[in-house]
């Protein structure tokens, strides 16, 4: 067993031992959280009126306003950030780990749902929705992904 093995073998859990790759992602997903889930928690109205402003207005045009659903998309996308940041501060390939399927398997389910549900937006809107989600599903799988054994290396 090579050195570097029998390291990562003992040390599983050690703080820099993500890869740039994760890195990003983690930082990606605390901006993310910072706009989505502040936004809809915070002023749930403004959001539901305008998100994502610059690539159209997308949650109106899905129905009516319900306070409660807006507040607790925003709650859920609170709750991941805080355990993204918290990724971030003390990050470890065991909690990308567990980030990346959390933040996957909402990913995909949202996703599904967007991806089926199109007909209300116009094209360029659409195009928009289904490109931002599917980067949405990258940075998660992205978490999930160590990178090579020498980068998590040069990262201590």
């Amino acid at each position: 067993m090579s050195e570097t093995a029998a390291a990562e073998r003992r040390a599983p859990h050690d703080a820099r031992a993500v890869s740039r790759a994760q890195y990003g992602a983690l930082v990606a997903t605390v901006i993310i959280v910072g706009v989505v889930g502040a936004w809809s928690y915070f002023w749930p109205q403004p959001y539901f009126d305008h998100f994502p402003v610059f690539l159209g207005e997308w949650v109106s045009k899905d129905g009516p306003y319900n306070e409660h659903l807006v507040r607790d998309h925003g709650a859920m996308y609170l709750a991941l950030g805080a355990a993204s940041l918290y990724g971030l501060v003390r990050p470890s390939q065991v909690g990308c780990l567990l980030l990346g399927i959390a933040w996957t398997a909402f990913g995909v389910l949202h996703f599904g749902y967007h991806v089926t549900h199109l007909h209300h937006l116009p094209t360029d809107e659409a195009t928009g929705q289904v490109v931002v989600l599917a980067v949405a599903i990258l940075l998660a799988v992205a978490l999930m992904i160590p990178g090579r054994a020498r980068e998590r290396q040069e990262a201590r």
